[in-house]
């Protein structure tokens, strides 16, 4: 009976494992196959003539570097920030005691559940203001703090002994120094973990660039992939799988990276 269930949950990791490389499988098929082998043998593994002619003619179509440096700036800028601003207010929230603490980390906590729809008329009237529209400062400037990313490092926080900070504190050791030379140490694994989980969320963006990016040499991968991408028809898959190939080199390098954090992180965290 054991091994029967065993044999299920083997059978049922490997279809979910399955189901979750088959489109990456296809995509790097794809991308190497031409354009008349895509629509016939779009579902085969196997592309039937090779080539990199795709890859040759998406350099010639668009600049690659200059969509690979905006979209790497804008999602190292989102990053940077949200790690910030997360670590500083997970801190002051750890080691200050203030009125009204629980209430402004509530309506943090809350703003979570607040639809993106809700506040992105209102950012892009500042963005607007502010003359930042066509550049990727103007899509990394309202994501610099992240509700999610405050909540995880306060968890990670609270389990430092409370006799390790004090100590620190009768030795009359400024709170600078303590987040910068106790604290950023020890939260280094959840460090590392999130800002991978931020800088993948943000290279992957979409919704948010396209309203502010509207210059072509402004664009970031995602917005360069919707170019070949029709809903009208006339998509050239070649190309399109070429670029999406491209564009999920780098986050998959980061998570193959980092994946150990990122687990350890997520179950250590308090939120299991």
């Amino acid at each position: 009976m054991i091994k029967k269930k065993i044999n299920l949950w083997h059978i049922l990791l490997f279809l979910i494992v399955l189901a979750a490389i088959l489109p990456i499988l296809f995509m790097l098929s794809n991308s190497f196959k031409t354009l008349k082998d895509s629509y016939a043998t779009m579902l085969s593994l196997i592309p039937l003539h090779p080539t990199l002619k795709n890859f040759s003619m998406l350099n010639q179509q668009v600049n690659l570097i200059g969509l690979t440096w905006n979209t790497f700036f804008m999602a190292t800028l989102v990053t940077v920030g949200k790690l910030l601003t997360g670590l500083l207010t997970a801190y002051a929230f750890r080691s200050y005691q203030f009125k009204g603490k629980m209430f402004i980390y509530l309506l943090f906590v809350a703003t979570i559940f607040v639809p993106f729809t809700i506040v992105m008329i209102p950012n892009y009237l500042v963005i607007s203001k502010l003359n930042l529209l066509n550049n990727v400062v103007g899509v990394a400037l309202p994501q610099l703090c992240d509700a999610t990313g405050i909540m995880i490092f306060l968890k990670t926080m609270e389990k430092i002994p409370n006799s390790l900070i004090d100590a620190a504190k009768v030795d009359s050791i400024p709170n600078r120094k303590i987040f910068f030379n106790i604290v950023i140490p020890i939260l280094k694994p959840s460090i590392v973990s999130v800002g991978a989980i931020f800088f993948i969320n943000s290279w992957n963006e979409y919704v948010w660039p396209t309203l502010i990016l509207k210059d072509k040499s402004s664009f970031t991968l995602p917005l360069a992939l919707q170019n070949y991408i029709s809903s009208e028809g006339g998509t050239n898959f070649p190309l399109a799988m070429a670029l999406s190939t491209i564009m999920v080199i780098l986050p998959l390098v980061i998570y193959l990276i980092f994946q150990k954090y990122i687990l350890n992180s997520i179950s250590n965290s308090g939120f299991e």
